[in-house]
Parts: structure tokens; C-alpha cells; sequence
């Protein structure tokens, strides 16, 4: 009997270099953090609204200080992980709230990692994971098929929308589940203040195929096409879609 397979449709080693490069880079002046920023303020908000105060929680992700001082001065016992493999069962468990941010959009194997979360709850414990969802970056996606001319190349990773999200959570065996997004624009004044963003968040390709370089003259139609998009005020909006799972065990 052969063993299922998981699909490779990210590659891990650099999942992980992309991670660790944009803590590099967090560390500079002025870093682009404004999409963590948001997914934490989003998450203070939602706790104080269920009031849950938990006495263990685990935070994954990128993330800034701000959600896990707010926990802790609240009593709770935080532990923080920059970079770990969801696809294995977390240690130290269990905890009575797991929040992942801006990480599980990137999983190959999310139906078991979201099980593994689950297995680290105590009961009633609480999962909220953030993540970069369906309808993300289409002026991106515009401005990528413009640079490819006839050659279209996968740039930009499949996404995530709620029903699929929600199929998940009850598949992981979650008691009670609630899926939602939220729509955040950015205005940009060049392709490459975009890029950079991307970078700096930990927002760029990990593929496990990663798709051909675009070369001079597809970087210059990616900037032409920017250029033709922008409005009265020389800005072209994007579209950032936070994806946001809740789950009870």
C-alpha cells in the first residue's frame, strides 16, 4: 500500500530563507509592517470582544510585541515562535490559545497542520489564524501577466478563500468554527516600493517550481503597465485580503 503524499506546492527551505530574510530587513529603517500590525491590532480586538483570557498562549508568526504584551499583561504565560514547521505537532503543549499570523497561507499539508493545532488546544481552547486570502494582490497579478507577455509563469501563490478555509476547520475536527476576511488597501506610487513591501513583510514567492526570472524587458512592461494604472494622484491601489480562522476545541 503506497502512502499518501502531501503535495510540494511550497518549497520549505525557502519558506524558511524568505522568513528569515525579512526579519533582516525588519530590523532597518522604517520597515514596511503595517499588514502584521494590523492582523495583531485585528486580534486584540477579537479577544477583548470574546473576553478571552487565556493562561497559556502561543504566538507564530512574524509578529511585532504588541499582542503578546497585551496578553502577558493580562496575566497570561506567552511563548513566541518566529519560524517552525507546522506540519509537525507543537511542543510544549497544550495551550488555551494558538494564534498564527500571516504563516498558514504557505503550508503544504494545511488540513494536518491545522489538526496539529487543534491537538495543542486544551478544551475550550482557542485558535485564530490570519493569513493573506483569496482576491489578494490582483493588480499585481495584472501587472505579472503584463511583464510575461505570452508566457504567463505562476508568480503568485494559489490563495485561500472562506468556504475552503471553513471546509478545513471542520475537517481538522475544530468544535466550532467562524471564517471572515477583510479587505486592506495600500496605495503605491512605483512597482518597486510594492516589491519591497512584499519583501520586507515575508510576502514573496516560495514555490516549490519557482517560475522563470522576468529579465530586463519584462520588468520594463511590469513598470509600463503600473504606470498606465495609476489615477489622478499617481497611485495605484492594491487590494490585501486578511483571511481570519476561528476555531474552538
Amino acid at each position: 500500500m503506497n502512502e499518501q503524499r502531501v503535495p510540494r506546492i511550497f518549497s520549505v527551505p525557502r519558506r524558511a530563507n524568505r522568513l528569515a530574510r525579512s526579519l533582516t530587513l525588519a530590523r532597518g529603517k522604517s520597515p514596511a509592517r503595517w499588514l502584521f500590525e494590523e492582523m495583531e491590532q485585528d486580534c486584540i480586538e477579537r479577544l477583548e470582544f470574546m473576553r478571552f483570557e487565556p493562561a497559556r498562549a502561543l504566538l507564530a508568526g512574524p509578529a511585532s510585541s504588541a499582542l503578546g504584551s497585551v496578553l502577558s499583561d493580562r496575566g497570561a504565560e506567552v511563548s513566541l515562535i518566529a519560524q517552525y514547521d507546522e506540519e509537525k505537532p507543537i511542543v510544549d503543549a497544550p495551550f488555551d490559545l494558538i494564534v498564527s499570523l500571516a504563516r498558514l497561507d504557505t503550508v503544504n499539508d494545511l488540513p494536518g497542520a491545522l489538526l496539529h493545532t487543534r491537538m495543542a488546544l486544551n478544551e475550550g481552547g482557542l485558535f485564530i489564524g490570519q493569513m493573506v486570502g483569496a482576491g489578494s494582490l490582483p493588480m499585481l497579478r495584472q501587472l505579472m501577466l503584463a511583464a510575461d507577455a505570452e508566457r504567463p509563469a505562476a508568480r503568485i501563490h494559489p490563495q485561500v478563500d472562506n468556504r475552503a478555509a471553513t471546509a478545513l476547520l471542520e475537517r481538522a475536527g475544530f468544535a466550532r468554527q467562524v471564517v471572515d476576511s477583510q479587505s486592506l488597501n495600500v496605495s503605491y506610487r512605483s512597482l518597486d516600493r510594492l516589491v519591497a513591501d512584499l519583501r520586507e513583510q515575508g510576502l514573496t514567492n516560495v514555490l516549490a517550481d519557482p517560475p522563470p526570472p522576468l529579465g530586463k524587458a519584462g520588468l520594463a512592461r511590469a513598470r509600463d503597465a503600473f504606470d498606465a494604472l495609476k489615477d489622478s494622484e499617481g497611485r495605484v491601489n492594491e487590494t490585501f485580503e486578511i483571511l481570519t480562522l476561528t476555531g474552538w476545541r
